[in-house]
């Protein structure tokens, strides 16, 4: 398979990265649902948390709290949502397994109903990036 975070996990797309290992990526998702939203994917293909070989499945989820960690000492969030979505009806659309993380300010005006992806192009993703990666 070489989906879209297959090329980012390799270097041929670039990305915004937050922090890296030799089975792990965590980048800046591009449509920040709040500040900081990040995903964290393997290395190693994978279509969902349902394929994902355990180990990978062990290193995704403590990139995951690494980075949960460092935006909450970045940005100063409340919480965070970790999620991920498992095929096409649970709305993936990435057919490489990834875990979001979304941080929580409290009374988030960007949080609805569902989660609602906004215009970036105000943002400097590398900055952000930079910023959270030195709380890793």
């Amino acid at each position: 398979m070489d989906d879209i975070f297959c090329k980012i996990a390799r270097g041929d797309i670039p990305s915004c990265k937050v922090y890296e290992d030799e089975y792990v990526l965590a980048f800046l998702d591009l449509g920040q649902v709040t500040k900081g939203h990040t995903l964290v994917i393997p290395k190693k293909h994978s279509t969902n948390i349902l394929d994902c070989d355990e180990e990978y499945l062990g290193h995704v989820f403590k990139a995951a709290q690494k980075v949960a960690n460092a935006l909450i000492k970045t940005y100063g969030a409340t919480g965070v949502n970790i999620l991920s979505n498992a095929n096409e009806s649970a709305g993936q659309s990435v057919f490489h397994f990834h875990v979001h993380i979304i941080p929580r300010y409290g009374n988030d005006e960007y949080l609805e109903l569902g989660f609602k992806e906004h215009d970036t192009s105000n943002m400097d993703l590398k900055a952000m990036a930079e910023e959270i990666a030195k709380n890793i």
